[in-house]
């Protein structure tokens, strides 16, 4: 899927009705679906707690809290990417504190070029997080196909009395000979023996 086909989930954390207008203007459905709107964190924790967004965007002060706080607990979340507006006068005081939280910074007041620049920052990073999420899924299922193996091999070993060579090559070759992943045949060995 191209980038350009790519569809980003929301999460616009604002009590600000004017600017809510406005960067929903610029979130256009066919790439920003579904916008999800709250007013202040503790409606935003709900949110989260419900459903995973790709993008969390926060018009800082909320009516709550001042939303630095959150922008950190919500860019630690494995796979959302979060973007925090606050006055320019806090920039360098918030930048300290969720720089190093990975949690995306401008400040306010807001431009047009600045949002969507921003947008394409955010977007940018969340494809990154997906490209590595994948990795560790291929990554993890592959340890757990020779955590399989291994338990096939070991029933073998003690079952049948194979030495972990002939158990490693029995699974081997029943797979080529019958052209199907290791794992299967593992599945079937731990089936019947264990």
């Amino acid at each position: 899927m191209s980038l350009m086909e790519r569809v980003y989930s929301v999460l616009l954390v604002s009590s600000s009705d004017k600017l809510n207008g406005v960067l929903c203007d610029m979130l256009p459905t066919a790439k920003y679906s579904p916008v999800n709107t709250v007013g202040n964190v503790s409606a935003a924790k709900r949110a989260l707690a419900e459903r995973e967004y790709d993008l969390v965007l926060i018009n800082a002060p909320l009516p709550d809290e001042d939303g630095v706080r959150f922008s950190v607990d919500a860019g630690s979340a494995k796979n959302t990417v979060v973007l925090i507006m606050v006055r320019s006068e806090r920039y360098g005081e918030v930048a300290d504190i969720v720089t190093g939280a990975g949690v995306f910074l401008i400040p306010k007041p807001l431009s047009r070029p600045t949002v969507t620049l921003a947008l394409g920052f955010l977007s940018s990073a969340r494809e990154r997080i997906r490209a590595t999420e994948k990795k560790v899924l291929s990554f993890e299922e592959k340890m757990n196909e020779i955590r399989l193996v291994n338990r096939a091999k070991w029933l073998l070993i003690s079952e049948l009395k194979m030495t972990e060579p002939d158990a490693h090559r029995y699974v081997e070759k029943q797979a080529m000979d019958r052209c199907v992943p290791k794992r299967q045949v593992a599945e079937e060995i731990i089936k019947t023996y264990g």
